[in-house]
C-alpha cells in the first residue's frame, strides 16, 4: 500500500492511474476503522481497479471541543486493517497539511444543513463541506463512498458536489448500514462505551426496527412517541432527536402517505457519547 501524506503527492499519483486508464475510488474516513469502513473500502475495489482511503480527525466538524479529543485515533492498527483489504493508496494528512491556514469559506446547503444533525450541531455540515470539498480536490476519483448511517451527511456532501464543485466528475456513491450482531449501526464511537452503556445501546436500532413493524396500526407521531418513549426508559439512554421525514429532503412528515421514500433518523445520548442511526420505514 502506497501512503501519502501530502495532497500534491496524492493528487499526482491519482492523475497519473487515471492517464493509465484505472478507473479510481476514493473512501473518506476519520479513522479508527471498523466493518463499516471496510464495506465501504470493498464496494469500492469491486466497482474499481484503484481504491483510495484517507484518514483524517478533521477538527472543524467538531462542535465540541471534548468530541473531537475523545474520537479514538489508531493510525498503526487501521494500516494493517487497510493492507488486509489490499487498498492501494492511503491519504494520511496532518492538519497542517489540510488547514495551513484557518479555512472561513461558508457553505449554504439551503434546509439541508438546518435541520436535525444541522440543528443540535451548528457548525458540523459546514466543516464536513470544507473538508470534503478538500479531499475531493486532492483525490479526483471517478467515485467516492459515503455509508447510509450518516445519512444526512450523504445527502449534503452530494448538494456539495452539484452545487459548488459542479465541475468535480465524480459518482457519490451510498453503501449500507453495518451493524452489529445486535443490530447496533457499527461506528467509531461505540469504541468509547462502557460494557453497561453497550449493552443499552442495542436498544435503539432495536426500537426502530420495531417501529417501522407499528407504521400500519399507528399514526406517523404515535411511532415517534414510541420510539422516544422506549428509548428513554433506558436509564443510559436520552434521545436528542428522532423524526420521520421524506428520504429526498427530510422534510419532516405527518401522514405516512405523504412521500414515497421515508426514513427514520434518530441520535441518542448513551452516557456522554452520542449515537446516530436510521432506517427505512
Amino acid at each position: 500500500m502506497e501512503i501519502y501524506k501530502t495532497k500534491k503527492e496524492v493528487n499526482q499519483r491519482v492523475n497519473q492511474l487515471k492517464d493509465q486508464g484505472k478507473s479510481v475510488g476514493f473512501v473518506p474516513t476519520m479513522g479508527a476503522l471498523h466493518e463499516g469502513h471496510l464495506s465501504l473500502v470493498r464496494c469500492s475495489k469491486k466497482d474499481n481497479d484503484i481504491t483510495v482511503v484517507s484518514i483524517f480527525v478533521n477538527p472543524t466538524q467538531f462542535n465540541d471541543p471534548k468530541d473531537f479529543q475523545r474520537y479514538p485515533r489508531m493510525l498503526d492498527r487501521d494500516i494493517e486493517l487497510l493492507e488486509k483489504e489490499n487498498v492501494d493508496i492511503l491519504f494520511a494528512p496532518d492538519e497542517k497539511e489540510m488547514y495551513p491556514e484557518p479555512d472561513t469559506r461558508q457553505f449554504d446547503f439551503g434546509h439541508l444543513d438546518k435541520i436535525l444533525e444541522g440543528k443540535y450541531r451548528p457548525g458540523h455540515f459546514n466543516g464536513v463541506a470544507q473538508i470534503v470539498s478538500k479531499l475531493f480536490e486532492a483525490v479526483p476519483a471517478h467515485r467516492s463512498y459515503f455509508g447510509r448511517k450518516d445519512y444526512q451527511q450523504y445527502l449534503i456532501i452530494k448538494e456539495l458536489v452539484r452545487r459548488y464543485m459542479p465541475n468535480l466528475d465524480m459518482e457519490i456513491v451510498p453503501c449500507p448500514i453495518i451493524r452489529e450482531k445486535d443490530g447496533l449501526a457499527m461506528s467509531s464511537r461505540n469504541l468509547l462505551l462502557t460494557p453497561d452503556q453497550r449493552r443499552s445501546a442495542a436498544l435503539i436500532s432495536q426500537t426502530l426496527f420495531r417501529a417501522r413493524e407499528l407504521k400500519d396500526i399507528m399514526s406517523v407521531d404515535e411511532v415517534k412517541q414510541f420510539v422516544i418513549d422506549t428509548i428513554d426508559a433506558d436509564p443510559n439512554l436520552k434521545t436528542e432527536y428522532f423524526e420521520i421525514a421524506n428520504a429526498q429532503t427530510l422534510l419532516p412528515i405527518e401522514n405516512w402517505d405523504e412521500a414515497d421514500n421515508i426514513i427514520g433518523l434518530i441520535a441518542v445520548y448513551d452516557g456522554e457519547i452520542r449515537l446516530i442511526d436510521n432506517v427505512d420505514f
